[in-house]
């Protein structure tokens, strides 16, 4: 008999599983967040079985988020400085499964380090790819580059320039619901994962957008978005915790 599906956990700012035992390890540094608003039918058929898009009054979104990787490791055991180490930026979507767990779902992940991106796409069969890549800082303004080399398609690319604002003090509910995600859905050998993630809360900017040259949101196989981001935030990073799969259902991530 299925079971009913139960309504999604609440948004919270601070982890709801703080004492996860760490499969995982990593900081994510140097953040910038654009997400556009998109329609829950456009998004439905691209998720993984077993969820649907997650919705803030009646809208779901898209997220483009530049950062860099810093030192990844298993377990409790030092990061890794090099292979560890490296720029990244996904485009996500906003999920939720029957159990009301909330979560990310990456339709692609540009990385610069080829050994990585290779151990994530067999192990975890996260859809990584080996792309060239740059993070540069002028005072207050960051530019985040990447041209896809591996496996395509070749010509993916983005340019993302912003001016970091000022601190936010108290972040809005669409600002919660859009960083505060603690854990990822994906399918691993035909089955439905969810990861776990924790770390602190949060510090976000609000952030001026500069420039926006991209085409990772339609590689990813979405509507190319519309106009100027509803949201562009900034955040120095934190360090993550990856716990193991949560039971039943799942694998643990970001």
């Amino acid at each position: 008999m299925p079971h009913t599906p139960r309504a999604p956990q609440s948004i919270t700012a601070d982890s709801p599983h703080p004492a996860v035992s760490p499969l995982l390890t990593q900081s994510w540094l140097d953040l910038a967040f654009l997400h556009w608003a998109a329609d829950p039918a456009d998004v439905a058929p691209l998720l993984p079985a077993g969820t649907v898009p997650d919705t803030l009054h009646g809208v779901t979104y898209v997220g483009l988020v530049a950062f860099r990787m810093h030192r990844v490791g298993w377990f409790s055991l030092p990061g890794i400085p090099y292979l560890g180490t490296f720029p990244e930026t996904n485009v996500r979507l906003y999920s939720v499964d029957a159990h009301g767990r909330r979560g990310v779902v990456f339709r692609s992940l540009d990385a610069s380090r080829l050994i990585p991106v290779a151990f994530a796409r067999t192990v975890f069969r996260l859809p990584y790819l080996w792309s060239r890549m740059a993070i540069r800082r002028d005072g207050d303004t960051l530019t985040y580059t990447s041209t896809r080399r591996w496996p395509g398609p070749r010509g993916a690319h983005s340019r993302i320039s912003l001016r970091i604002g000022e601190r936010v003090e108290e972040p809005s509910e669409l600002e919660h619901f859009l960083t505060a995600r603690w854990g990822m859905h994906n399918t691993f050998f035909g089955r439905q994962v969810y990861l776990p993630n924790t770390h602190p809360r949060w510090p976000l900017h609000r952030a001026g957008l500069i420039e926006c040259d991209e085409n990772l949101v339609t590689a990813a196989g979405l509507p190319e978005p519309a106009g100027e981001p509803v949201s562009v935030l900034y955040s120095p990073g934190v360090p993550v915790r990856f716990g193991r799969p949560a039971r039943p259902g799942g694998i643990p991530t970001p």
